[in-house]
Formats: C-alpha cells, sequence, structure tokens
C-alpha cells in the first residue's frame, strides 16, 4: 500500500506524501500557494475551480482530440476531483498557461477585451477557454463557457474575447502536446490519514476487490459523491475508483446495439453517439455543463439510482438494458428492472455495472423534456422521455418514462399499451394522460410541489403529442 503518488503539475512532476483521500484537488493546490482556482460553490456549479485536465481521445474521437493517437485538453472542476485520483495524470493551472514570452492568448483576448472586473472568476474562464482554444472544431463561445459563472456580469466582453481568439500558431508547445497521448490511467493502492483508495485498472481487479470490500464506496466521475464530500463532510473509510478500466471506457456497435462502458463520460458519449441516437442529442446539452460533463459518467449518473437522474428516463424510453459484471461472468437485464426502490439498483456488493445496450433501431419520433428552475446546469423537478414506433399513423410500440414522480424513474406501462394501435389524435391523448396520472402520485419537495408534478404529468404528454402527433 503507498502513502505516496506522483502526477503532473504545470508541466513539472509533483509528488504528493500522506494526503487525506478526501482532498479535492483544488484544495490542495491553494496549499500550494496556486491560488488562482477559487473555491466557492463546492458543488461544480461556477466554474471558479476549473483546470485543464489532459485526456486520451477516447470514445468517437470526437472534437477537441489531437491527431491520431495523441490527446485532449478537458476543462474540469478541481473541487469535484480527489487528490489520489490525479496519481499520474497531467494537471494545468491558470499559473502554468503563460510563458517566458507573456501572457498566453486567451489571457491577452481577455485582457485586451476588459473581460474582467472583479478577477474572482477569471482563473476559470481562462482555463476553459484553453480547452475551447485547441478544440478543433470549437463549439460557439457560450457553449465553451456554459460552466463558468462571473458574479460581475462581464459576459459580452468575455464572449466577445472568445470569439476573436485565433487559430494556435503552429509552434505553439501547447498544440504540439495534443499530438502525444495523455498519461495511462495506472493502477493505484494509495492510504493515508486511515482512509484506502484503490484504483484497479482491469475488470478482474475491480471484482476482486469488491469481493474483499463489499463495503466500499465505488468512485467513478465524483460529480455526486465529492459534493457530500465538500457540503456534508461525508467520509468513506475505503473507496474504489473505476476510472482507469479501460474496459469500462468502450463504446461500439455490437448485436443491433450501441453498447456503451459504464466510464464513458458524458463528453466522450456526445462525440461518440452523434447522429446515432437524436433522443441522446436532446438531453446532452441539459445535463450539468461543459466542465461536469467531462468528468461525470452515465454509469455513474445511473448508479447513484436517483430519481431524478437524467440518464435514466431516456434509457427507459430507448428500451435499453443494463450489463453488469458479476464473480460468474456478465449478466443483462432490462433497465426497466434495474431500479429497485429509492437510491437502489439490483446489483449485488460483488457486482458492478460494466455496459448499456441501447438498440440500434430507434423509434419513429422521440422526445426529452426537463423541467427545472433553470433552463440549464440544474436538477429536474420533472423529468420525462417517450417514443412512439409508428406504422403509417398507427402506433405499434410506446414506451413513457418519467423521473421526479416516483421514488425511482419509471415508465408509465397502462398508458404505453393503452396506446398500441391507435392513433396519436386528441381522445387518444386524454385516454393516456388519465392513464398516466393514475400511474404515479408525486411529493412535495424543495424542487417542487406534487400538485406541480402531477400538472406536468399531462402537460408534459400534451407538448410530445402536439410535437409528433402526424
Amino acid at each position: 500500500m503507498n502513502t505516496s503518488f506522483r502526477f503532473l503539475l504545470n508541466g513539472e512532476t509533483v509528488q504528493v506524501d500522506g494526503v487525506d483521500p478526501h482532498t479535492t484537488l483544488l484544495a490542495w493546490l491553494r496549499t500550494r500557494g496556486l491560488c488562482g482556482a477559487k473555491e466557492s460553490c463546492a458543488e461544480g456549479e461556477c466554474g471558479a475551480c476549473a483546470v485543464v485536465v489532459v485526456a486520451g481521445n477516447g470514445p468517437g474521437n470526437g472534437p477537441g482530440n489531437g491527431p491520431g493517437n495523441g490527446s485532449r485538453y478537458e476543462a474540469q472542476n478541481s473541487c469535484l476531483i480527489l487528490m489520489p485520483d490525479v496519481a499520474f495524470a497531467e494537471v494545468w493551472t491558470v499559473e502554468g498557461v503563460a510563458s517566458g514570452n507573456g501572457l498566453h492568448p486567451v489571457q491577452q483576448a481577455l485582457v485586451r477585451e476588459g473581460g474582467s472586473q472583479c478577477g474572482y472568476c477569471t482563473p476559470g474562464f481562462v482555463m476553459s477557454l484553453f480547452a475551447h482554444y485547441y478544440t478543433t472544431p470549437r463549439q460557439a463561445p457560450t457553449e465553451a463557457l456554459a460552466g463558468n459563472l462571473c458574479r460581475c456580469a462581464c459576459y459580452r466582453p468575455i464572449r466577445d474575447a472568445a470569439a476573436q481568439l485565433p487559430p494556435p500558431a503552429p509552434d505553439d508547445p501547447f498544440l504540439r502536446r495534443l499530438a502525444l497521448p495523455a498519461p495511462a490511467g495506472a493502477p493505484l493502492a494509495y492510504e493515508a490519514a486511515g482512509v484506502r483508495f484503490d484504483r484497479p485498472d482491469t475488470l478482474e481487479q475491480a471484482l476482486a476487490l469488491r469481493r474483499a470490500h463489499p463495503t466500499a464506496t465505488l468512485l467513478q466521475g465524483g460529480t455526486d459523491l465529492v459534493v457530500d464530500v465538500n457540503q456534508r463532510a461525508v467520509r468513506h473509510p475505503h473507496v474504489i475508483a473505476l476510472g482507469a478500466i479501460e474496459a469500462l471506457r468502450r463504446c461500439e456497435e455490437r448485436d443491433g446495439a450501441f453498447v456503451i462502458g459504464a466510464g464513458v463520460t458524458w463528453r466522450e458519449l456526445d462525440g461518440w453517439l452523434a447522429g446515432r441516437v437524436p433522443l441522446f442529442a436532446q438531453l446532452i446539452p441539459l445535463f450539468g455543463s461543459p466542465l461536469i460533463r467531462s468528468r461525470g459518467t452515465l454509469g455513474g449518473n445511473l448508479m447513484t439510482a436517483s430519481p431524478v437522474g437524467d440518464a435514466a428516463p431516456v434509457l427507459l424510453a430507448l428500451d435499453a438494458t443494463a450489463e453488469f459484471a458479476t464473480p460468474g461472468g456478465l449478466v443483462r437485464t432490462a433497465l426497466a428492472d434495474f431500479f429497485i426502490g429509492y437510491r437502489r439498483t439490483v446489483l449485488g456488493e460483488d457486482e458492478l455495472l460494466a455496459a448499456v445496450h441501447v438498440p440500434v433501431a430507434q423509434p419513429t419520433a422521440a422526445r426529452f423534456y426537463k423541467v427545472s428552475k433553470r433552463e440549464l446546469d440544474d436538477i429536474s423537478s420533472v423529468a420525462a422521455a417517450f417514443a412512439v414506433w409508428l406504422d403509417g399513423d398507427i402506433v405499434t410500440k410506446a414506451r413513457f418514462a418519467f423521473g421526479g414522480v416516483a421514488e425511482t424513474p419509471r415508465r408509465a406501462t397502462a398508458a404505453e399499451d393503452l396506446l398500441v394501435g391507435r392513433r396519436l389524435d386528441a381522445t387518444t391523448l386524454a385516454a393516456c394522460q388519465q392513464a398516466v396520472l393514475s400511474t404515479f402520485t408525486p411529493i412535495s419537495d424543495a424542487r417542487a410541489s406534487a400538485a406541480y408534478r402531477t400538472a406536468m404529468l399531462g402537460s408534459l404528454l400534451a407538448k410530445f403529442w402536439a410535437e409528433v402527433a402526424p
């Protein structure tokens, strides 16, 4: 068991000794005097703590990747990264992007356009724009900066600075770096402050650890788990991190299905599924922010088993199946049978979610709707995914899935069955609305009242009818 590890920070190897595994990268950086990354929301909503991590090309070799087997720069929230998870990684902070010859072009653009007022958020904007600067093709500036909050409302000059960024110069050392592979996700066995942190790099090792330590906490991305560490001082005596397992980071088309590894990040998923699954294309822009999507994973979202998790309604509407690794081999189950109670799944203590299978054959029409207090980067009050398969104007199959209206994400099977063999007309809509209302009994909480959620059940179904009915 190791009590230290190393990683690359701003181009130099640093050693970390005896640091509590609950310490975030943000907190550790600030103890070293690298205070450009700011501590603010501690939940990944403001981007003031943004740093850049050098990542592999990942599934799909999507936008922002270097050539061939190269790498990419990903802006991530350092407040959501536990220190042992950066072992052997390569991290850049705002202190490292300028050169001896002067400011980085991103910094120059922000200075030129007056994109800073109090300066508190500026380093986070610099790091998000740094990753954006080396992305090919580049997103719209508003999309690249969607995870960063400016409290002084300097958005127009920041946007103008982003829009005026030139292409990187051919001799830019950061550009040349992208032609090289990212650091490999090496295994780690680390212990400090009475806490154990294991990071296996094979599925077999992970299953062995699960069998030997069934009460250990699984870490996959950490965009939910580390919030509890930060805000509620939750401590985990033993963490098993799954981010280095290559078998969980794959996407492929096989046996009539898109097979998505549980460790695939939302950013990678967006690149790989582009044009393949339209319903995911509706969901992904509404899922967190670019900073969150670079860290969070599909499997992590499902394994929280939250009733308001965004992925579950979409996957339920697409008739997805879950594949999990057990001591006896791989097992598959319909996602409709995956959630068995509030924040509970069918997985045993010695099992791991390995992948999700989404049928290649897509519905005739499908929509995802997310009802939340903010349009972007917010938790759902109600989420709904609807899909219908048509023969002419007759429904041959229907899937209506909801989140936020029961203790688990669930389908409205009575309404689905009622719709089969009928048309998407007003009479059928009224009958389906009644069937959906009879299926769920929402509760009130901080995000919405029971009455509001009940109203949304019928309203969202009517919206779907209005958009897709022939």
